[in-house]
């Protein structure tokens, strides 16, 4: 089982990326940077990439409407180049609130757009020439839709591997299909080891039953909070405001994901009531109505025993690196944290 985390860049980067390079000492296997409408996490990738040696470092997801397929083939290959091949490229579609709300950009056809932009990065990897007339982009860009002089190029460099992995964030089931055929790594949000298979078993099943087995075996990505010891009961309360988000606050009252996801996982009444007491600008009541089995089904938290055993459940469930959230209060939190997991782990 491998230890991956992601890192929060708004304040001060080169703290981020001082306990980066603590973390990798201590045994963490991979380090994420977001990019929700913050920072940008390429340029924050490029500094990680100069200031580590071992981890790997993947991208939190790059939104798949922001950028052009080939700008992200180009990127991916790029940080892959400068941090000597151990760039992970995350891939998602983010939602309509920041594709159209922040970027302008219409949110439409996420599923054929992901498969089509898969394709035409793997093509810029393999320097192929970059010919592609899929049903949402054409490579080159047809001429009776601009001035004719479009030609079929490939990438100038030679890149350190031709198969950057890539992994998508997918919560629904034509999404999570689409990311067990075509993708080499998996990123669900609060994963529930016992509800997982009830959840998403058939999608990875039909998508499995199209892998290319070049692929590789599908790595699954949970991300579990985690705090370890007898006297960290408290740490619940840390989780549910980031739950009550999610269910509660993210999308529209007829459009969030993780509403719909709380309600598979058997909390359709629960989800209700975040969801109505959150829009309804009461957001403390929001996170009180949070269940607890909810947070420790999708959480590490408790003695370390426990915590063993939770892992074991991850595990069992096909989790193949725990991305964790330290719930500590600073860096030096944090890496004991990861340390005590990596004992558990190993």
């Amino acid at each position: 089982m491998r230890i991956g985390l992601s890192i929060n860049y708004a304040g001060e980067f080169s703290q981020a990326a001082a306990e980066v390079a603590d973390l990798e000492r201590a045994g963490v296997d991979i380090v994420f940077v977001p990019e929700a409408y913050s920072f940008d996490a390429v340029s924050a990738l490029g500094f990680l990439a100069a200031k580590t040696s071992r981890v790997e470092l993947a991208s939190g997801i790059l939104q798949l409407y922001t950028r052009t397929p080939t700008l992200t083939a180009m990127t991916a290959a790029g940080l892959d180049f400068v941090s000597d091949g151990r760039f992970v490229l995350g891939l998602g579609a983010s939602g309509p609130q920041v594709i159209e709300g922040f970027h302008g950009v219409r949110y439409d056809a996420p599923i054929g757009r992901t498969r089509e932009a898969v394709e035409i990065c793997r093509k810029v990897w393999r320097r192929e020439r970059v010919e592609y007339q899929g049903r949402y982009y054409q490579v080159p860009l047809p001429a009776d839709q601009g001035t004719g002089l479009g030609k079929p190029l490939k990438l100038i460099n030679t890149p350190v591997r031709e198969r950057i992995p890539v992994l998508l964030a997918a919560l629904g089931p034509k999404n999570v299909e689409l990311t067990a055929e075509i993708a080499e790594g998996w990123q669900p949000i609060f994963f529930h080891p016992e509800k997982a298979n009830d959840v998403w078993g058939d999608a990875l099943a039909k998508g499995k039953a199209k892998r290319d087995p070049a692929l590789g075996e599908l790595e699954i990505y949970a991300g579990p909070a985690v705090a370890i010891g007898d006297d960290v009961e408290d740490r619940l309360e840390w989780v549910k405001p980031s739950l009550a988000l999610y269910i509660g606050g993210m999308g529209a009252k007829t459009k969030n994901f993780y509403h719909e996801l709380a309600t598979r996982y058997g909390y359709g009444a629960e989800a209700d009531t975040i969801q109505d007491l959150y829009l309804a600008g009461r957001k403390e009541e929001a996170i009180k109505a949070v269940p607890d089995e909810l947070v420790r089904a999708v959480s590490l938290i408790g003695p370390a025993g426990y915590v063993k055993e939770r892992i074991a459940a991850f595990a069992e469930a096909g989790a193949t690196t725990l991305n964790v959230v330290p719930l500590a209060a600073d860096a030096a939190g944090r890496l004991k944290t990861v340390e005590q997991l990596r004992a558990l782990v190993d």
